[in-house]
């Protein structure tokens, strides 16, 4: 399942450059993940690295992007391969 981030964003920009595939963006008025993009980090860590470094704790499921752990795992691959 892809994430998201919630209303509670405050722009801090300490998730954008912890995400391995480059998913998350500046929006207006609080960062954007890139559904097509995220992959929870599976392929690259252990657990999600946005989420970790979120000291706003706005990083959730996104609900629209349900996936199997093969399935964001396929993903990663066609990213990076």
């Amino acid at each position: 399942m892809a994430l998201m981030i919630t209303q509670d964003c405050t722009a801090c920009d300490a998730c954008k450059p912890a995400c391995p595939n480059e998913a998350i963006a500046e929006g207006s008025p609080m960062y954007v993940i890139d559904a097509l993009r995220c992959t929870e980090c599976v392929g690259a860590e252990d657990d999600p690295q946005c989420a970790l470094m979120c000291p706003a704790d706005c990083i959730v499921p996104n609900p629209d992007f349900v996936e199997s752990r093969e399935e964001l795992m396929a993903k990663y691959e066609s990213l990076h391969g």
